[in-house]
């Protein structure tokens, strides 16, 4: 049975078709043509921003180590004897003799130097014979006394036989008493003359200056032949030093550092005669007056010094290293490896890499704090430090304590003796 014939094709109908056939080819092979520029252009930019002879970053690592920390105060000062005394004159007059030199030794009581005492010994001549003019007044009055005792006793004895008047006993009664009033007076006059011969006598003393301890003259501020006056206040004219084997080293201490110095602690120090050499101290007074200068507040600590060889002398300026914490067998850290972080795109953090993560950058991600460590608070700050492991720097949660500004003691994390810790980073590139 033979297929029934279809229906008769259109001719306009297959010739439109043919049309749109024709216009679609051009569009697809330009839309391609776009497709392979884009592509072009994009394997173009990535080989441009591709880094050439880039090894990626290289770490300068530390390894923690275990070793004594000792934490210093340093502050500076000078030495001073522990006894001085500024030897003056209470005597105005002329210096005549000066019996001692610089560094001379003298002993309790001897004589340094000797005023002009030709004024002072007539001045005691003076009073010696005024001391005696007024023991002579005494015994006049003594007799004075006497006479008028016989007079009153004689007339009392007539009045009991009524040969003499109740009026002329009362007045030889008074004349008695007069009498021993001025015995009185004399007497009195006779203490003021001893008194004053005793002053001039002292003054006299004085003009002999004499040494108060024993021990070296530091200091002579007088010449024979110069006046010294001390009318308002005593000159010195000798400064002693009592024993410079024993010695005191005067330093200031900064405000900051203050809280953590305390009497007892020990010390060494050097001073610039000896730069090689350290000497022992230890605090004996933290005064608590401050010192103010140039807006900068300290406090003066004074801290004994054993001077046996006598090498330190007065005034020489020292330099002090106060102890004030130690520790023994610490996890030790240098103070840069607290300090570093490294750069994100170092660690793998970045949203992307090369050009097409900058050009096409990540949502914004939250920065991670040095707080997320969860330790006790009171065990020190929480501090972040970085390690390497199997060469990939890695952060670690820590605690610090001691610190001497060169290293810093880690009490509690991860971190164990021998880890290499990072320091620094750079990028070696050709």
């Amino acid at each position: 049975m033979a297929p029934e014939p279809g229906p008769a094709p259109d001719p306009e109908a297959e010739a439109l078709a043919a049309l749109e056939l024709e216009e679609a080819r051009p569009a697809r092979g330009r839309r391609r043509l776009l497709a392979l520029a884009l592509l072009a252009i994009s394997a173009a930019l990535l080989w441009f921003s591709w880094p050439r002879g880039s090894t990626g970053p290289s770490w300068t690592t530390v390894p923690a180590e275990r070793g004594d920390l000792r934490v210093l105060v340093t502050a500076i000062g000078a030495l001073e004897p522990l006894n001085q005394v500024d030897v003056g004159t209470e005597v105005s007059g002329t210096i005549r003799t000066v019996l001692v030199d610089f560094n001379d030794r003298v002993t309790r009581g001897e004589v340094l130097a000797r005023l002009d005492t030709d004024e002072l010994e007539a001045q005691v001549l003076q009073g010696r014979a005024s001391l005696r003019a007024a023991e002579a007044r005494v015994a006049q009055a003594r007799a004075t006394v006497h006479e008028a005792t016989l007079k009153r006793e004689r007339c009392a004895a007539l009045a009991a036989r009524e040969l003499c008047s109740r009026d002329e006993l009362d007045s030889f009664t008074a004349a008695e008493l007069r009498a021993r009033a001025d015995e009185a007076s004399a007497s009195a006059q006779v203490e003021v003359a001893r008194a004053t011969l005793s002053a001039q006598e002292t003054r006299l003393e004085k003009a002999a200056i004499r040494s108060p301890i024993d021990g070296l003259v530091l200091s002579r501020r007088i010449e024979p032949g110069q006046t010294v006056a001390a009318s308002l206040q005593t000159p010195v004219l000798f400064v002693l030093a009592e024993d410079l084997t024993q010695m005191e080293l005067h330093v200031d201490v900064d405000e900051a550092d203050v809280g953590q110095v305390r009497e007892g602690q020990a010390a060494t120090f050097t001073v610039d005669a000896y730069p090689d050499r350290s000497f022992p101290a230890r605090i004996t007074q933290l005064r608590l007056a401050p010192e103010a200068e140039g807006g900068v507040v300290t406090y003066e600590t004074v801290l004994a010094v054993t001077n046996d060889a006598l090498l330190l002398r007065p005034g020489m300026t020292a330099t002090a290293d106060i102890l004030v914490a130690e520790t023994r067998d610490a996890l030790l850290v240098p103070n840069a490896a607290l300090r570093f972080r490294p750069p994100e795109t170092a660690t793998g953090e970045a949203t992307g890499g090369g050009f097409f993560g900058r050009l096409l950058p990540g949502p914004p991600r939250r920065p991670r704090a040095p707080g997320d460590a969860r330790a006790n608070p009171d065990d020190g700050p929480a501090r972040q430090l970085w390690v390497l492991r199997d060469g990939v720097p890695t952060v670690l949660a820590v605690r610090s304590s001691l610190d001497d500004g060169v290293r810093t003691e880690i009490v509690e994390g991860e971190l164990r003796s021998g880890d290499p810790v990072i320091v620094g980073v750079a990028r070696n590139d050709d």
